[in-house]
């Protein structure tokens, strides 16, 4: 969506002054957030609450158009956090075919020939820096001109939206850890890690700006927590067998990183104690090379994984576009948010 990046872009350019006053070391690092959260990326989370807000009677040629548009554009900064930090959680080297951030300044730090440890240096400022994203998000949520009682039904939601998207990583993180293999636990962390705060909360966020009642909300949330889980098992199918051209991260990243998909958590149950189980236990979170990799996609596809997981998004999608089409939502709505759906769980990348 241009306009959402136009609304970034102004916004930026508001922090500049003082930003400044902090010095150039400040300003250059604000200058790398600023091209990471333009660059790239499909404006997925303002697009479903700018729908959200339409779909529950917003007028885009009315005067406060302009304010929801800059409010629904601050979930990108949102994004952004979520992003530095994901990509120093899961050692990740590049993101959208460019370094990550705490590679890029790690980078920095080892052509300055600064003292120190370069790999801590990167993380400490991406850490920092995606900090900075929340934080504006919440600046450009409160100068975006919303009318005070817009404001007031926006903002719990807004919090619960940061809280969850926080705990679905602290989960994430957890199961890791702790080596939940259970299909519920990587149900649960794709429920508020990626869908609550990719589909249900900015749909809710626009029909909060909108004023739109309580049944209009729950056919929203019951859409956005299917079609999110939905999206994130597509992501977690392509982040074993996406394109790396496409994706712009390495093919099996995921299965390297060790990440408990759902996808590697309906292999597990299939497998039972067998000796694929045994494999796919010891081989997931070590530095695979392609041709091990390949070995894994096989396996998956050969326990069924991979049709359980695609038998699940179809599922999902169905279930949330029924829920959507029963709302009152406006017709025009509902068409946008079936299309909307379907490019988010058959997408390629």
């Amino acid at each position: 969506m241009a306009a959402v990046e136009q609304a970034l872009t102004d916004f930026f350019g508001t922090r500049h002054d003082s930003v400044a006053e902090l010095g150039p070391v400040f300003a250059e690092s604000v200058e790398a957030l600023e091209s990471f959260t333009l660059r790239g990326g499909k404006r997925t989370r303002p697009g479903f609450a700018w729908m959200g807000w339409l779909g529950a009677g917003g007028d885009p040629a009315s005067a406060g158009a302009a304010a929801v548009l800059r409010a629904c554009s601050a979930l990108e900064l949102v994004q952004a956090c979520a992003l530095i930090h994901d990509d120093i959680i899961d050692s990740s080297r590049t993101r959208r075919r460019f370094p990550t951030v705490h590679v890029d300044f790690e980078q920095r730090h080892q052509r300055a020939g600064w003292s120190g440890d370069s790999p801590h240096y990167g993380e400490s400022v991406a850490i920092l820096l995606g900090d900075l994203a929340l934080a504006w998000a919440d600046d450009m949520v409160h100068d975006a001109g919303l009318d005070p009682a817009a404001l007031a039904r926006f903002a719990p939601v807004w919090a619960g939206m940061r809280t969850e998207v926080l705990g679905g990583q602290l989960l994430d993180v957890h199961g890791e850890a702790s080596g939940d293999e259970s299909v519920a636990a990587a149900l649960r962390i794709n429920r508020y890690k990626t869908a609550a705060y990719t589909v249900e909360r900015p749909l809710h966020l626009g029909a909060a700006l909108a004023g739109a009642g309580p049944e209009l909300i729950a056919a929203y949330r019951t859409y956005g927590t299917d079609i999110g889980i939905a999206f994130q098992l597509r992501d977690d199918l392509l982040g074993v067998f996406g394109d790396p051209a496409v994706t712009g991260k390495p093919s099996g990243d995921d299965l390297r990183e060790g990440k408990r998909t759902v996808l590697v958590a309906e292999a597990l149950q299939r497998a039972g104690e067998t000796d694929a189980a045994r494999t796919l236990r010891t081989a997931i979170g070590t530095d695979l090379d392609e041709e091990q990799v390949g070995e894994l996609r096989a396996l998956l596809i050969e326990l069924g994984a991979v049709d359980a997981v695609e038998a699940r998004i179809a599922a999902l999608t169905d279930q949330g576009l029924t829920a959507i089409d029963a709302s009152s939502a406006t017709a025009d709505a509902k068409t946008r948010l079936r299309e909307m759906a379907l490019a988010a769980t058959r997408r390629a990348a």
